[in-house]
């Protein structure tokens, strides 16, 4: 390529300082082309010669590319095939063998709302949880809706109690168990009076919810319960519920949290103060149930003590999978959880769903087997 002449070289940096509009763009193409290469020359029969070859060359080849990914597709047809056919058979005799072991249990474990029987189921573990909390969902209208929602907290406070159980605490995401404790208590009332008998064969009953007043028995009980049966009342047997909601988790982590950067921004307490002691002692008084003695059998409580409810000793969760649906965590660190259904025998989940005595008692069957390792 000739070197560039200084005319040249001075015209085209004109055109470049102006922007390109010194020369049109036929002047700029002729400028330039005096110092361009020249093309290569090919030779017809080379041409045809490279050509004819890689026709032939290409023949073969597009025909491995549409015949290889048709066998690949085939073949990965076949083994999703085979692996779908394996679990549908182990998914059905799965269903198969659960479905006849609960009608088994069933049939040879019910309660006959009788509360020796229950003892009876029980009578062989070698340890029943002193806390046991249950992991209950709010149900459609199709379903039974909050009727059905309280008749199973009943039963399982029947359950509970004739079992031995002294606290139970139920967790229901949206809370709206709160909002009917009244209710609730004289529908477990009503329940435990079934099982039992009427007072003072009944046990007692509290129902406790975090940021709520606790209820104290029913003043219809009381009135009818005789003076020497009011000076027993300590021997009764008593059944403590605690209900627990979503805004008892991550809400009232978040309150805490903001009302101990008030108090440190206001000086009112040292940031060195806030220790972990701190946060669980303010984060269990959530959930902290009061003394249960009484004065003058009127449900008056004795002191304004209270005692934590501590850690669930065991956590049944009432619903195809493990989902703990925003239980507060600080509650299960070394719970046992049982879950009650089984995701290959309802992929809807609704059967799982139902507070059966067979699931309540397999449970406990689990916990009393269980082995406590403690991260050992």
């Amino acid at each position: 390529m000739p070197p560039f002449n200084s005319a040249d070289t001075t015209t085209y940096r004109k055109d470049v300082a102006s922007g390109g509009r010194a020369l049109t763009v036929v002047e700029r193409e002729r400028l330039l082309q005096q110092y361009l290469p020249a093309a290569p020359v090919q030779h017809p029969s080379n041409m045809n010669t490279r050509s004819s070859t890689t026709t032939t060359s290409q023949k073969p080849r597009g025909h491995k590319r549409r015949l290889r990914p048709y066998l690949k597709a085939r073949l990965h047809f076949l083994i999703f095939f085979l692996i779908q056919f394996v679990f549908g058979v182990y998914i059905r005799l799965r269903q198969f063998y659960h479905s006849v072991l609960d009608r088994l249990l069933a049939i040879r474990h019910y309660h006959h709302r009788t509360p020796e029987y229950i003892q009876r189921d029980v009578k062989s573990l070698d340890r029943i949880p002193e806390h046991l909390s249950v992991i209950l969902k709010f149900k459609s209208e199709e379903d039974g809706g909050l009727e059905a929602l309280l008749d199973e907290v009943a039963e399982l406070s029947a359950w509970a109690a004739s079992a031995g159980i002294p606290l139970l605490s139920v967790y229901e995401k949206s809370g709206i168990l709160k909002t009917y404790i009244t209710s609730l208590q004289d529908l477990v009332n009503q329940k435990l009076a079934s099982y039992f008998g009427p007072a003072p064969k009944a046990p007692s009953l509290r129902v406790f919810a975090p940021n709520h007043p606790s209820t104290t028995a029913s003043p219809q009980i009381l009135a009818q319960t005789p003076n020497k049966a009011l000076s027993t009342t300590s021997e009764r047997p008593h059944l403590d519920l605690l209900l627990l909601s979503a805004t008892d988790g991550r809400d009232t982590l978040v309150d805490l949290t903001r009302t101990l950067a008030e108090m440190a921004q206001a000086q009112k307490i040292s940031p060195k103060d806030i220790t972990s002691n701190l946060i669980n002692t303010e984060i269990s008084a959530t959930t902290a149930i009061a003394d249960s003695k009484t004065v003058n059998g009127r449900g008056t409580p004795k002191s304004q003590k209270e005692v934590g409810a501590g850690e669930p000793d065991l956590v049944i969760v009432f619903g195809p999978y493990v989902k703990l649906d925003g239980y507060p965590p600080w509650q299960i660190r070394l719970s046992e959880i049982y879950c009650v259904g089984d995701p290959s025998r309802d992929s809807s989940g609704g059967a799982s769903t139902r507070v059966e005595y067979q699931a309540f008692l397999r449970g406990l069957w689990k916990y009393a087997g269980a082995e406590m390792r403690f991260g050992r």
